[in-house]
C-alpha cells in the first residue's frame, strides 16, 4: 500500500507540473486548433487514452479508428496477476448528423495468474455497443454536453464474458477555462454481473485536467472510480496520466500510465495506443 501510494503521489506531481507549466496551448482531449465547418477539417479528438469520454463527436461521414495496448499488474496478497490487453479497437462512424454517432468496441485479452501457476488465458471481452449524442456546445459556464446510451453484448470467450447483455448510459461533459486548460468528467451507470452471477448497478465517476503542448501535443491528468450499488462488491479509484501528439491532421499517438489509490483497484497499469480519422 505505501508503495502505491508513492507512486500516486509521484504521478500527481508530475501531472500538475505539467499542467502548470503549459497553460497556453489547447487540451489532450481537445486540441488548440480553430473550429471550422467541415467534420475533417476540424481538430481530431479521440476518446482515448483516458477513461473520460469526450462531449464531441466525429462528425457525419468520418469514421475514426482507435486502438492500442494496456499492461496491468496487481500484486495483492502476494500474488500476481498481469494482463494484457492488445488492441482495444474502437470504431466511432458519424451518421446522419454531426451530433450523431455510432460506436463498436471489441479487446483480445491475455491474463497471467500465479495462484494458476503462471497459467496464461487468452480471449476477447464482450462487444461493446453504444452511439453518442452531442447535446450543446459550452456557452459560459454551461459545459459541453454528451449522452452516451451504451451495452456489452455476451459475444466475449467464456473466461471474459459476463454471459448477458450489460446496458448502461454515459454522460460527459467539458468545459474550457481561461489560462488554456480544458476540464471534463463523466457519470455513468452500467449493469454488472457479481461473482455470485447476480446483477446490480454499478456507477463510475471520473474527472480530469488538460493542458497543450504547443500546437500538436496535449497532458493530461485524471482520477476515475467504479461504484457498485447493492451488491458485495468492491470499490476502486484509479489515478492515471498521459500525452498526446498529432503526427498529422488526421493521426494521434498516446502513452499512458496509471495506478490504484485503493487495496482493491489494480496497482499498475501502462498504455500506448492511436487514433486515425478518415474524412
Amino acid at each position: 500500500m505505501t508503495t502505491r501510494l508513492i507512486l500516486a503521489g509521484l504521478l500527481a506531481t508530475v501531472t500538475g507540473g505539467t499542467l502548470l507549466g503549459h497553460p497556453a496551448a489547447g487540451s489532450a482531449q481537445e486540441p488548440a486548433r480553430a473550429p471550422a465547418t467541415s467534420p475533417a477539417s476540424r481538430p481530431l479528438t479521440a476518446d482515448r487514452p483516458d477513461f473520460t469520454e469526450g462531449a464531441s463527436t466525429v462528425g457525419r461521414g468520418v469514421l475514426q479508428i482507435e486502438f492500442g495496448y494496456t499492461f496491468g499488474g496487481d500484486w495483492s496478497g502476494g500474488n500476481s496477476v498481469q494482463t494484457h490487453a492488445l488492441g482495444e479497437l474502437l470504431l466511432r462512424g458519424g451518421v446522419a448528423a454531426d451530433w450523431l454517432e455510432f460506436r463498436v468496441a471489441a479487446t483480445p485479452v491475455t491474463r497471467v495468474d500465479s495462484r494458476e501457476s503462471g497459467a496464461s488465458e487468452t480471449g476477447i471481452e464482450d462487444l461493446y455497443l453504444g452511439a453518442k449524442l452531442a447535446l450543446t456546445r459550452q456557452a459560459g459556464r454551461i459545459p459541453a454536453l454528451a449522452v452516451l446510451p451504451q451495452m456489452t453484448l455476451p459475444t466475449g470467450s467464456t473466461l471474459f464474458s459476463a454471459g448477458r447483455a450489460l446496458p448502461g448510459v454515459n454522460l460527459a461533459y467539458s468545459w474550457d477555462v481561461p489560462g488554456g486548460l480544458s476540464l471534463a468528467g463523466s457519470t455513468q451507470v452500467n449493469l454488472a454481473v457479481a461473482d455470485g452471477d447476480d446483477s446490480y448497478p454499478e456507477w463510475a465517476q471520473s474527472a480530469v485536467a488538460a493542458a497543450g503542448v504547443g500546437t500538436r501535443g496535449g497532458v493530461y491528468g485524471e482520477w476515475y472510480a467504479f461504484l457498485p450499488m447493492g451488491a458485495d462488491a468492491p470499490k476502486e479509484h484509479y489515478l492515471n496520466a498521459g500525452l498526446t501528439w498529432l503526427t498529422a491532421d488526421d493521426s494521434q499517438w498516446d502513452i499512458r500510465v496509471g495506478v490504484g489509490l485503493n487495496d482493491a483497484a489494480e496497482d499498475f497499469f501502462a498504455g500506448v495506443g492511436a487514433a486515425v480519422r478518415m474524412p
